[in-house]
């Protein structure tokens, strides 16, 4: 299991710490990733992913999960979550056609 976001690609950033004596070793800044359980209201489920702290606030600003997908680009996306976004895409354009 990788350390990324699955909804945002945040991942490892590298660098340096810095002593007193301006000696350098090298070191990892990992991304908060937490694992929570957001609600796809187009679907009608729950979903398990794991994302960072500052995705899920993205998500909780955009007003939801199918809302962040549909606004996201692929290219960021994990495989899950762009099999997510064109399942939701599919039933909002489902039930768009239903409503018309």
């Amino acid at each position: 299991m990788s350390r990324e976001c699955e909804l945002t690609g945040k991942g490892v950033q590298y660098g340096n710490n810095v002593s007193h004596a301006n000696n350098k070793t090298k070191r990892r800044f990992l991304p908060n990733l937490v694992r929570v359980s957001l609600i796809s209201e187009a679907l009608n489920q729950t979903v398990r992913l794991r994302i960072s702290a500052n995705a899920l606030r993205s998500v909780e600003h955009r007003g939801g999960l199918d809302a962040f997908l549909v606004k996201s680009s692929a290219d960021d996306l994990s495989q899950r979550a762009r099999l997510l976004k064109k399942q939701v895409a599919k039933k909002l354009a489902e039930q768009a056609s239903e409503a018309a």
